[in-house]
């Protein structure tokens, strides 16, 4: 690879890392063909972008990009591939459910959303992460349960104010 190639590729990874909020490192050596043609397909299904890397080529990406990628880059040793992801716990269900028939891709470590994760260990935590859009869900849950609560409680005790006012009104005449 030539010098001006290097810098391009480097060019594309600083501007994937500076698009993406979700990005996971994983080590998916050993996997043979079928395997692997596997785990894309799985990754395309999850609209997941799977990527191989250079190590030094990702970690000068990383370096030449905006955001803090602490740790991350001290774990680029051995194959290394980027999952990047708009949601941040697809990519941990993709490995997880493909660990049932594969001891591949490891979790090498995860930024997400300006958080950092490392370690395989870690796996299990990241599946649990609700996304952005089951965040906000949850809240306008949280949210409307009490304005319902309140309207009911307005609209029971309205009718019963109005017969309290109609009974009295009556016995007064």
């Amino acid at each position: 690879m030539t010098r001006e190639e290097k810098s391009q590729v480097i060019e594309e990874l600083t501007a994937q890392l500076a698009d993406n909020t979700n990005i996971y490192l994983t080590d998916i050596s050993g996997l043979d063909a079928v395997a692997t043609s596997n785990l894309r397909r799985a990754c395309f299904k999850s609209n997941i972008k799977l990527a191989v890397v250079k190590n030094t080529l990702l970690e000068k990406a990383m370096d030449a990009s905006d955001k803090d990628f602490g740790d991350l880059p001290t774990i680029l040793k051995g194959n290394t591939s980027v999952m990047y992801s708009e949601t941040g716990n697809a990519p941990a269900k993709v490995i997880k459910e493909f660990r049932k028939k594969s001891e591949k891709p490891l979790l090498k470590g995860a930024f997400i959303e300006e958080s950092i994760y490392i370690g395989d260990d870690l796996l299990d935590a990241l599946v649990d992460i609700k996304s952005r859009e089951e965040l906000i869900g949850e809240i306008v849950g949280l949210l409307q349960s009490p304005a319902k609560n309140v309207i009911s409680a307005l609209k029971s005790s309205g009718g019963t104010i109005a017969g309290i006012v109609k009974t009295l009104s009556e016995r007064e005449g």
